[in-house]
């Protein structure tokens, strides 16, 4: 079992350094994909450690990702937002000050309460982690992670089955049934055909969710009211193609 625990424990330090570097591309301005970077190895933290709540109790480096990832939102929807505005011409008025501000934005992120919490928990979590499971860790390991795991599938199969299914919940669990089977390739052997639904389903959905957060920006913002009739367009359409991603994916989850 220490095995399966110690290559745990070398992934999340892969992870630490990619926030690492993904903090400093932010930090020098090098590239426009740093935040998106930093965002997926938070990410994929939470989906390492997503199976260990009940037995690692007040983990502090999953309440910490959790919040980073949450004060992180609004700064990558902006970065979307303005790869958005920069396919549409005659918004250079728009796009320039927002572009100006992201600098400032990146700053006030990696100097966060939040961000610096983050580090000092993955400094301290290896010695944690292995104190925590070696006090209350379940006998077998493997199969209690392997439960955690199926339980996610079992929750998406759920939320698919009901007429009624919510977008937003859907998209939500589709990602954690995607990023858990990533975390954990040698638990959960998804065939290729159901990944590949997996992700098409989840880029339809997001398609969905960006076109519904633009127009609910434009509500707020005069000057994106030149593209609200397109963003109308390209919802309903996003709405259609999710459907119809959803129906295949659901043939995995009869």
């Amino acid at each position: 079992m220490s095995e399966f625990v110690d290559a745990l424990v070398a992934r999340v330090l892969q992870l630490e350094i990619s926030l690492l570097a993904g903090r400093e591309r932010m930090a020098a301005g090098t590239d426009s994909e740093a935040l998106h970077d930093v965002r997926i190895a938070v990410r994929k933290l939470r989906s390492l450690l997503r199976p260990f709540r009940n037995v690692v109790e007040h983990d502090p480096l999953v309440n910490a990702a959790a919040e980073l990832g949450r004060i992180s939102s609004p700064v990558r929807d902006s970065e979307v937002l303005l790869g958005e505005l920069r396919r549409h011409g005659g918004m250079e008025a728009v796009i320039a000050p927002r572009e100006r501000a992201l600098p400032e934005q990146y700053r006030t992120l990696i100097a966060s309460p939040e961000a610096l919490r983050v580090q000092r928990a993955l400094d301290l979590w290896p010695s944690f982690f292995r104190q925590s499971l070696q006090d209350a860790a379940p006998e077998h390991l493997k199969s209690y992670v392997t439960r955690k795991l199926d339980k996610e599938s079992q929750r998406l199969s759920a939320a698919m089955a009901d007429p009624a299914h919510d977008r937003h919940r859907l998209r939500i669990l589709i990602k954690r049934v995607r990023y858990c089977a990533d975390a954990y390739p040698q638990l959960v052997e998804l065939p290729a055909k159901h990944t590949n639904a997996l992700k098409r389903a989840q880029n339809a959905l997001g398609a969905w969710h960006d076109r519904l957060q633009w127009l609910a920006r434009a509500e707020q913002d005069a000057e994106l009211a030149p593209l609200v009739a397109q963003w109308q367009t390209e919802l309903a359409e996003a709405e259609g193609r999710s459907d119809l991603a959803l129906e295949q994916l659901a043939r995995f989850y009869g």
